[in-house]
């Protein structure tokens, strides 16, 4: 299993986000001044982890996302996933600005909805 750039900033976020709930709660403990910024601080803290926790790859489609597959390269579906006869190859095609992959669009026409494979 190949562990990914945005898996490990993921982690970090991850870590930086507990550290802060956890420096927080120990302040706002000792009570005083430290509190506030405490408070502050544990704030951060569960932002930084719900964004962790909640972020999505930003091509993936509903049906690779309700099961949990891995992102393909550039974020959007494995390359190995077979798509829906429904989806039409486009002449569309964008170089992802994170990975710098060249994406190509696939569309349903009667729905509009839209995946994106990495050609590279």
């Amino acid at each position: 299993m190949m562990i990914s750039g945005a898996d490990v900033i993921r982690g970090l976020a991850v870590v930086v986000g507990a550290l802060a709930v956890l420096g927080g709660l120990v302040a706002v403990s000792i009570g005083g001044a430290p509190a506030l910024s405490g408070a502050w601080a544990v704030v951060f803290g569960l932002v930084i982890l719900a964004a962790a926790i909640l972020e999505r790859s930003r091509y993936r489609s509903a049906h690779a996302e309700a099961t949990s597959e891995r992102p393909g390269p550039g974020g959007g579906e494995p390359p190995n996933a077979d798509l829906d006869g429904r989806f039409r190859r486009t002449d569309e095609r964008f170089v992802d600005p994170t990975s710098g992959r060249t994406m190509r669009v696939w569309l349903d026409p009667a729905s509009g909805e839209r995946r994106y494979r990495a050609e590279d």
